[in-house]
């Protein structure tokens, strides 16, 4: 068997298999060996070992503490009551019939203002399942209405956006953060509007069957916490949940200030305090030989959400009669998600390790030779869709021709703000297939299965982000920058 058949072969078996319902903890470790025996071009002892052990551990290092600080971000929210008094307070001045775009909103603003789109999954989720089942929508539009605000227009399309798909051509083609806003903010619209179109749509449909919220969740995770209330003398005592009775919900600017305060922290520590300190001992040999630039965002998420962390506490403390089951419970929640990420992060290195994946690159790096736009489109969703990454694509197609497009725009007179939103947006579509890291992740912390939840995070994630590439490069081509 060929090379690139076994790519294949793998590529369709995992997401198949993963939209089946089977774990991707199981799959990618065997899917990536099945690629490397049936290429049998890499060993697959050291294909095992030495590159998708070595991706996945790496993943690990790196966005453990993000993983971790979010998901217990998130089950404070939830066990404080802020969620519930969160989701009153828009249900109120938004209305039932707006739950979905309020959750679409909320995930917007805070990837728009630097959170972690995994940060903002976990700490959305329980302000998410609150409203929509006050609203009686069902939860399965809970992981696409996630998506649509985070996965989407503000990773990838919106001028200015801190997302590392913005950042990653700015080096290829000397640009800013702010290239083509105009494009930018058409395909953020587009996609915005044809998502929340089929999103609406989809709640609709659910409403008129009577289909509700779903089944009551059970996770520790997800269940609220229970406590003993007095009933009255002699009769005994009652179950209530904690942060709606007993202590009571916090007001709505308790409930608000630490994702407000994830957000400032984060720009005041990325913008202002770590750049202002001494950092040079970071060339040393023990820490790497890297620099502040490289560490920057992650340091400042993890500040910032260790922080806020503590400002629930702080803020809820007699609201949370167990705050050790609690931060047991965030933990524990924690490791699931990055394992599933972490394995499919070492899925995508044992194949771009194989020699077939190479002639993928170059075949698909020369398509539309005459219209970089559109060759790069297409090679970097290809590479996106292959790799599981929309970062990943990106990289691979810039370090390996990222100079070429450059040469080719400037002989066909196509700015390099152009070729950088093109770019970014095109980082956005085919990445979201079902075994992407992003998307396991989502669906692991909302407990639902590719069947339930998967075809509308497509519709929205793939389709949308698609449809709006493609009225980008059109614009771009017929009518010229704006």
């Amino acid at each position: 068997m060929t090379g690139i058949t076994a790519i294949l072969v793998s590529l369709v078996l995992l997401m198949f298999l993963a939209y089946r319902g089977v774990s991707v903890l199981l799959l990618a470790p065997l899917l990536a060996a099945l690629a490397a025996f049936l290429s049998q071009d890499v060993p697959v002892l050291a294909g095992y070992t030495q590159v998708f052990m070595k991706a996945l551990g790496n993943f690990i290092v790196l966005y453990f503490p993000l993983f971790l600080l979010g998901a217990i971000f998130g089950k404070l929210m939830e066990a404080s009551g802020a969620a519930g008094a969160i989701a009153d307070w828009i249900v109120a001045r938004l209305g039932r019939e707006r739950a979905v775009l309020a959750v679409v909103l909320a995930c917007a603003v805070l990837t728009y203002g630097g959170v972690s789109l995994f940060v903002v999954a976990f700490g959305i989720y329980p302000v998410a399942s609150a409203l929509f089942r006050q609203a009686d929508v069902p939860k399965r539009l809970i992981p696409a209405s996630i998506a649509l605000g985070a996965f989407t227009f503000t990773m990838t399309a919106l001028p200015g956006t801190p997302a590392i798909q913005n950042a990653i051509p700015m080096p290829f083609f000397k640009t800013t953060p702010f290239a083509a806003p105009g494009l930018g903010v058409i395909a953020g619209l587009v996609m915005l509007a044809f998502g929340m179109v089929w999103l609406l749509y989809r709640a609709r449909r659910a409403a008129k069957a009577a289909e509700g919220y779903g089944e009551p969740e059970e996770t520790p995770l997800q269940q609220p916490d229970k406590t003993l209330r007095p009933l009255a003398q002699g009769e005994g005592y009652d179950l209530v949940e904690v942060g709606t009775q007993g202590a009571g919900r916090p007001g709505i600017a308790v409930a608000l200030f630490p994702i407000l305060l994830v957000v400032a922290l984060n720009y005041v520590f990325s913008r202002h305090l770590f750049p202002a300190l001494d950092t040079g001992y970071l060339a040393l040999p023990q820490y790497g030989a890297t620099a502040l630039d490289q560490l920057i965002g992650l340091w400042s998420i993890i500040c910032a959400l260790l922080l806020s962390n503590l400002a629930i506490l702080v803020l809820n403390l007699r609201r949370l009669p167990g705050v050790t089951g609690t931060l047991d419970d965030g933990a524990s929640a924690s490791a699931l998600p990055i394992f599933n990420t972490a394995s499919l992060v070492g899925f995508g290195a044992v194949i771009a390790s194989l020699p077939a994946f190479a002639m993928i690159r170059d075949a698909v790096l020369h398509i539309a030779p005459g219209n970089p736009l559109i060759s790069l489109s297409i090679a970097v969703n290809i590479l996106a869709g292959i790799t599981g990454s929309a970062s990943g694509g990106m990289s691979i197609a810039l370090q390996t021709l990222g100079a070429s497009y450059l040469d080719m725009a400037r002989q066909t007179g196509t700015s390099p703000e152009l070729l950088h939103r093109v770019a970014a947006i095109a980082t956005g579509g085919l990445d979201s297939l079902p075994h992407n890291g992003a998307v396991i992740t989502l669906l692991s912390i909302c407990k639902l299965g590719h069947r339930q939840a998967y075809p509308d995070i497509f519709m929205v994630a793939v389709v949308g982000p698609l449809a709006a590439l493609a009225v980008v490069v059109l614009l771009a081509t017929w009518v010229g920058a704006f």
